[in-house]
């Protein structure tokens, strides 16, 4: 009885998440994803053969785990996609989003895939044992704490039990329950994004991310913040609100309180994760819930004005440019590499009033990285062929990263009784996936730590 763990992406980099496990010749995929940055060179092709791939299973909606799942249907895969409940109303919006941007244009093409992509899902509550038909592989998931719906995978492949982690969430993310590491596993392949750093407490963030906005619009600038539609956008608002509920006539801006502080979501596609994210209401954590039953709204608030149309965006985008009114701005991408953050960043990029706050992870090759190690200093950034110069001011709270530490990269991993016997680090730049084998191979020294 042969069992393969194969690597078809997140090796080199974060991004293009996408791994195999065969037994017997037969194999399931976890993850699907799109190589971003500097792993982009990659390309989207589906290099590996499909033919003896069962089934699917999306950890979570992320589009550096799904991007390349329209390809993999085109390859040839035939079989079910197994994802959590969550992810199931999640995906399709965000695979639509990513074929109209990445693809096609084409309504009726995305339609097709849509269809297609509908008859395959086969969501699956937490911790419940599915058998994949057509292998003698069982999965499992379990809550992952990274986004709303984001799971991390059991595998029993004979006499093995193979864990994929996914990404995990750290502790006290704002809505979601935090992750537990599993019973036991023989193999655990391990996430590492931030095997080399640990984030803020969420108390510590949360007065960080207070500070941020007030020394951003003191000098009434706009506070610019790049977040991805998915999970950062609705921690952001869940903060921001709270931030409003507890210091609400105190001064946000000279002049402003913050009970009348504008928050702008620039992203038809957040807004529509945002939706989704209230109607899965059952699946937050007792802290949010708590906050419903006081009668608030973390993710609908007054103070809340979502931008939708082109038109509305640009006119956004010029207003915000000549005005000196205050405001806070979340827009998509994440990473800056596309969407309407990138005519933000045109406008308000050269002066000095404005601010941009990173809160999420900047790949390698990626603008946003560009602008995070040289904009304090002065520098420049390429938008679309063209240099900007950056004189907005550049901070960054760590602390709403969406992934874990390192301190919770190896809670997961050493909380285990017995331990894995191997663990093989993915998913991290090589100087993050270094410290952590590093420091795993001392706190457990009966496995083997490996980076594939």
């Amino acid at each position: 009885m042969t069992v393969d763990i194969l690597h078809h992406g997140a090796v080199r980099g974060v991004t293009g998440s996408c791994h195999e496990l065969r037994l017997n010749g037969a194999g399931v995929l976890i993850d699907c994803g799109l190589f971003q940055g500097l792993d982009a060179r990659d390309g989207l092709a589906i290099d590996f053969p499909v033919e003896h791939i069962k089934a699917l299973v999306v950890t979570h909606v992320h589009i550096d785990h799904v991007g390349r799942l329209p390809y993999l249907l085109g390859a040839g895969f035939e079989g079910p996609i197994y994802c959590s409940q969550p992810s199931a109303l999640l995906l399709p919006a965000m695979l639509e989003d990513a074929l109209r941007i990445g693809f096609t244009r084409d309504k009726k093409l995305i339609e097709r895939v849509l269809k297609v992509l509908a008859s395959r899902l086969r969501p699956l509550p937490y911790g419940q044992w599915q058998q994949v038909e057509g292998s003698d592989i069982r999965i499992r998931l379990q809550r992952a704490g990274h986004i709303l719906g984001s799971a991390y995978v059991e595998c029993e492949a004979g006499e093995q039990r193979i864990v994929f982690s996914g990404d995990l969430g750290a502790p006290h993310s704002p809505l979601l329950v935090p992750p537990e590491s599993p019973e036991y596993a023989d193999v655990l392949v391990l996430e590492s994004t931030y095997g080399d750093k640990n984030h803020e407490s969420r108390a510590d963030r949360r007065l960080r991310l207070k500070v941020a906005v007030e020394h951003a619009l003191e000098d009434g600038g706009t506070l610019l913040i790049p977040a991805f539609s998915l999970g950062r956008t609705q921690d952001l608002l869940y903060e921001l609100e709270s931030l409003i509920a507890e210091f609400g006539g105190e001064q946000a801006a000279p002049g402003l309180p913050w009970n009348e502080l504008e928050v702008v979501v620039d992203s038809p596609l957040a807004a529509n994760f945002t939706g989704i994210y209230r109607k899965l209401k059952p699946f937050w954590n007792d802290e949010a819930h708590a906050r419903v039953s006081e009668g608030r709204h973390p993710l609908s608030f007054e103070q809340l004005t979502v931008i939708n149309s082109h038109q509305d965006h640009l006119n956004a985008v010029g207003y915000l440019a000549r005005s000196h009114q205050p405001c806070v701005v979340l827009a998509g991408s994440g990473m800056c590499a596309g969407g309407r953050v990138v005519n933000y960043l045109k406008a308000l990029l050269n002066d000095a009033r404005n601010d941009v706050l990173f809160v999420g992870y900047q790949a390698e090759g990626t603008p946003g990285r560009d602008i995070l190690e040289y904009g304090p200093g002065g520098g420049w950034v390429e938008l679309d062929g063209e240099r900007f110069d950056i004189r907005a001011r550049v901070h960054q709270v760590s602390g709403y990263s969406a992934h874990a530490g390192q301190d919770d990269l190896i809670a997961f991993a050493t909380g285990m009784n017995p331990p894995p016997r191997q663990i093989r680090l993915i998913h991290g730049e090589s100087g993050a996936k270094t410290v952590l084998q590093q420091k795993l191979a001392v706190l457990l020294p009966e496995c083997e730590v490996v980076v594939p």
